[in-house]
């Protein structure tokens, strides 16, 4: 038996005016995903713990069998720990996305988040950008003062680690969840140390805006990466082991340094795909090939795709429904087939890690659909992959006990 799990970054939503007040999954055409849950167990999970807030790190966690309660310690320290950088007691990592802001003469605080990924900037032209900064004087004497330190992660984001700082009480505040929004009320805040986050943000941007890569970006209609924003923070991360917890060998298959970062921590294999990007355009090809490759000498694989999400912060409706049908026709399909033409018996949980909402282009809390496929069973139910028919199932209360379904402990 061989045991997948495929995640679909953001897919779950509320209803779209746009779309006939359907959501992305009723409007897109999933018949792959549609026959896996009229043959399987269809329902809803809870996979942001009341009270903690709705994102892929909680969510992400919770689906791997780590409560958030217990074992959520920050999203940055995951990613640091995908890129090989281990904290020491009392450092803190930090999320350090390349951002756009509005151009113009206005106040710094005045001016508005126009994009949390400074237009999905390409990962080379990314580390450029963010190398320069933190070698280009003042910046640098700025950054040596604050004990910061930049680890380029070839895409949007980047990680910081800052040495022997407190983060009691401090306020760091998504930028996706505010887009078009003035930027002034949620600069980090709380603490003394958020002074000296601000700080950067601010000097990043005097220097950034004049960066030759951004002249060169707005000529050719792109938009222009002439900002830095910390969040995400936590300190070092420790969590369960995979194997030793549920008995099963396996790895992970994702662009995304977060879900790379649980996979080395709990002690799954993190398969690198060339062209994998995180984005609409990401190798999905190359992601099914990585994961049928675990599956020859391990018992589960793990692929974590991340357009649907960006494509909804982008406010790219069509490109949400385009990341959901080649999820269907490109993923999931293509590894249920190549399993059934080998003879294999296996088990596959797909689910939505949190709701990324079309009306806000922000993440969203509630239950997400999932359905889980024994290919030994056939239920024949006719119902299809969405949020209506999933709520017509049970609802799994903590996400937590998913893995222990889809091993067949619960």
């Amino acid at each position: 038996m061989k045991y997948i799990l495929v995640i679909g970054d953001g897919m779950a939503d509320d209803p779209v005016l746009s779309l006939g007040m359907r959501t992305p999954l009723q409007y897109a055409k999933t018949p792959g995903m549609d026959m896996l849950a009229s043959a399987g167990v269809l329902g809803s999970a809870l996979t942001i713990p009341e009270g903690m807030p709705a994102g892929s790190d909680v969510a992400i966690l919770s689906i791997f069998g780590c409560d958030p309660e217990k074992c959520f310690f920050g999203r940055a320290p995951l990613e640091a720990a995908a890129m090989g950088v281990r904290l020491s007691p009392g450092d803190v990592a930090y999320r350090c996305n390349m951002v756009t802001f509005e151009d113009g003469d206005m106040a710094f605080d005045e001016k508005k988040i126009v994009s949390h990924s400074a237009g999905s900037i390409d990962g080379a032209v990314s580390d450029a950008i963010i190398t320069w900064l933190f070698e280009t004087l003042p910046f640098k004497q700025a950054a040596e003062e604050a004990g910061v330190t930049i680890y380029p992660s070839s895409s949007f984001r980047h990680v910081v680690v800052q040495k022997a700082q407190s983060i009691k009480g401090i306020r760091l505040i998504p930028p996706h969840d505010h887009l078009g929004e003035p930027l002034g009320m949620y600069m980090p805040s709380g603490c003394d140390n958020a002074a000296v986050l601000g700080k950067l943000m601010r000097l990043a941007h005097g220097i950034l805006e004049d960066h030759p890569y951004n002249a060169q970006r707005r000529k050719e209609g792109k938009l222009p990466a002439n900002g830095i924003w910390f969040w995400a923070e936590g300190t070092a991360a420790e969590l369960p082991g995979f194997t030793e917890r549920y008995g099963k060998t396996g790895g992970i298959v994702s662009a995304v340094p977060l879900c790379q970062g649980i996979g080395v921590l709990i002690g799954l294999d993190v398969a690198l795909v060339e062209g994998a990007t995180g984005e609409l355009d990401t190798n999905y090809e190359g992601k099914v090939d990585a994961v049928l490759g675990i599956l020859e000498s391990r018992d589960f694989a793990a692929v974590h795709i991340e357009a649907p999400d960006e494509c909804t912060h982008d406010g790219d409706t069509k490109g949400k429904l385009q990341a959901i049908e080649w999820i269907d026709s490109r993923v999931v399909a293509p590894i249920a087939d190549r399993l059934r033409r080998g003879g294999m018996d296996f088990r596959m949980l797909v689910l939505s890690d949190h709701k990324t909402l079309t009306a806000s282009k922000s993440h969203g809390g509630g239950p997400v659909p999932y359905v889980l496929y024994d290919s030994r069973v056939d239920r024949k139910s006719g119902l299809s992959f969405c949020e209506d028919d999933a709520a017509l199932g049970g609802c799994v209360r903590a996400g937590t006990d998913l893995m222990e379904m889809l091993f067949e402990e619960s």
